[in-house]
């Protein structure tokens, strides 16, 4: 499993536009081989904004970067916000892949741990 993650620091005043970026937009993520779940996350205030992570879960890292070579990252990708900046400087992308993963198991009531 690998799992990537931009982080922004969003401007306090552009939290909602930001957000409506996200879920106005088709992202093209189920089309891709590998991929398995996608969550926009919002994180903690600041003085001067707000921190939100884009968290996407790839069954490979492989899977995540021929994702980012796609024509669907192209698309995704495209359509840019407005002129009024939404964030401060760049996403800060950070890519993990899975040691373990501890899960509830079929019945719901333990724990399945599994080597990554």
């Amino acid at each position: 499993m690998f799992i990537a993650m931009n982080r922004f620091k969003v401007y306090k005043d552009a939290t909602q536009d930001f957000e409506q970026v996200w879920l106005g937009r088709d992202s093209h993520l189920g089309e891709m081989q590998g991929f398995v779940e996608f969550h926009l996350l919002r994180g903690p205030d600041a003085e001067d904004h707000v921190l939100y992570a884009s968290h996407t879960v790839w069954a490979s890292r492989a899977d995540f970067e021929a994702w980012t070579r796609s024509e669907q990252f192209r698309k995704a990708h495209s359509r840019a916000p407005g002129t009024r900046p939404l964030y401060l400087g760049h996403p800060q992308f950070e890519g993990f892949e899975a040691i373990q993963t501890v899960a509830r198991d079929q019945e719901g009531d333990r724990d399945a741990a599994r080597a990554g």
